[in-house]
């Protein structure tokens, strides 16, 4: 959805928790700002992505507020998608990880039939995909975007915030990405069930996420969580939708071994991990 940005507005791309909590729709309006402490059932111990996931004591029951998906710009957001943006969210080296995360990835099923959600001109998926993959469709917001996106067959426009509903029969695909653009969905519990309904059984989602944002559109859970939160964040996203088997996390930073992490947050410019979650059906 806010995949692609202009990289020569460093405040749009900001992910320190200043300039996020000066975004957040509380800040200034007169509610008190909720605290930034440890979520419930995080693993204190988790030094890097993978260890989010490995064993979260998730909150029996869902741990969110309605305000958790509110966000400083609640404008239409036809509006804001209104003009293309024919460039990358991330940087080049995050971009190439990706690819070369998908093209291991994607290749552990026979011709998979993709969806790519809150897609725009460009999937990030490998140079060769359709010479492996079979029916590919982006769902995005702007159509001249989607109108440039060589790596599909077919695209979608559609606001998932205005209604969180996939136009797709059960059982349609093998595989759903989504590219850093969660933290813009208002309603994700919602999206994840529609990814369970049209995944194909041993399908899984693929949802990347890195430490930039529209801080603006990004949701206020989003904004007061750190980069590792983030992968707890949308791990429980699949397991509340009660339709998938335990998620997993990777990093695929490029440097990774060499790039520290402080306070949970990752200090790569071109950070990205990848949530996985396998369909249970």
């Amino acid at each position: 959805m806010l995949r692609a940005s202009l990289r020569a507005s460093p405040l749009l791309l900001a992910a320190s928790v200043r300039v996020a909590r000066a975004f957040s729709p509380f800040a200034g309006a007169g509610a008190k700002p909720l605290p930034i402490v440890p979520m419930s059932g995080f693993p204190l111990n988790a030094v890097g992505v993978a260890d989010v996931l490995k064993a979260p004591k998730w909150p029996a029951d869902w741990p969110y507020a309605p305000r958790d998906f509110t966000r400083g710009d609640e404008s239409p957001d036809p509006r804001f998608y209104d003009m293309p943006r024919f460039c990358f969210h991330v940087d080049d080296a995050a971009v190439a990880a990706l690819t070369d995360f998908y093209g291991t990835a994607f290749r552990e099923w026979e011709k998979p039939a993709i969806l790519d959600i809150c897609a725009s001109h460009v999937s990030h998926f490998p140079s060769d995909v359709a010479d492996f993959a079979g029916k590919r469709v982006a769902l995005g917001m702007n159509e001249e975007e989607l109108q440039k996106n060589g790596q599909v067959d077919s695209y979608v426009v559609k606001d998932l915030n205005e209604e969180p509903i996939l136009p797709f029969e059960d059982n349609s695909f093998d595989i759903v990405t989504n590219v850093v653009s969660i933290d813009y969905l208002t309603q994700p519990l919602a999206i994840c069930k529609e990814v369970a309904r049209v995944l194909k059984p041993g399908g899984q989602a693929m949802f990347a996420l890195s430490n930039r944002c529209f801080p603006t559109k990004a949701v206020d859970i989003w904004l007061r969580t750190n980069d590792l939160e983030h992968v707890f964040v949308v791990g429980s996203y699949f397991h509340y939708t009660g339709g998938f088997k335990p998620p997993s996390a990777v990093e695929v930073s490029p440097n990774q071994d060499t790039t520290p992490w402080a306070g949970g947050r990752s200090q790569n410019i071109a950070y990205l991990a990848v949530v996985r979650a396998t369909v249970d059906k």
